[in-house]
């Protein structure tokens, strides 16, 4: 009977040094979570910068439907303005999650691409882009300055760049409507403030 006791006072002992290690694990967690900043979509220097009016395109999308770029949208739609390539492996995996996003927020999307249509074909037969506003424009991407993919904008309903960048993610998207909601240029513009 006293080896019975002895066993169990010392898994209790060994219990309740399992539930500070724990608690203490917990604790860095926290810690550690506050320090670490988090990772937004990659802004650089690129115009039409945020806050200014984006240049407004009159494109015929892939199905050959007018498709507006810019300026007032008539249903008071903000835009989801995604730059990709058939040949980033990036872009086809944000396909499905700018897609979710859109959804999830209410957002216009288009998609903008350049080159050939010839080059375009498989990568839209393959990600169902038909029924999407997916445009070939190499003037566009160079109007708003795209030179790394894939890169995406956020228009509000009068055609003002809300929040742009760099995005690999579906948290970097989330950071560009973070960006828009809290009316600043990106989530590292945010922490610079907060931290200054």
């Amino acid at each position: 009977m006293e080896s019975l006791v002895i066993s169990q006072v010392l898994l209790w002992g060994v219990v309740v040094v399992l539930c500070l290690a724990v608690w203490a694990l917990v604790r860095q967690v926290g810690v550690l979570h506050e320090r670490v900043a988090p990772a937004g979509a990659l802004m650089g220097n690129e115009l039409p910068a945020v806050g200014e009016h984006a240049p407004v395109y009159e494109l015929r999308d892939w199905e050959d439907r007018p498709t507006r770029i810019g300026g007032i949208d008539a249903d008071g739609a903000k835009t989801l303005l995604l730059f990709v390539s058939p040949t980033c492996p990036v872009c086809k995996e944000l396909l499905p999650i700018a897609r979710a996003v859109a959804r999830d927020e209410g957002l216009r999307v288009v998609l903008a691409s350049d080159g050939p249509r010839e080059e375009h074909e498989g990568f839209v037969r393959r990600y169902e882009l038909a029924g999407a506003s997916y445009v070939l424009s190499g003037e566009l991407g160079r109007a708003y300055q795209i030179g790394r993919l894939p890169h995406a904008l956020l228009l509000d309903a009068e055609g003002v760049v809300r929040a742009r960048g760099l995005v690999n993610s579906r948290e970097h998207f989330e950071s560009l409507l973070e960006a828009e909601a809290r009316g600043i240029a990106s989530v590292q513009d945010f922490l610079a403030r907060r931290v200054a």
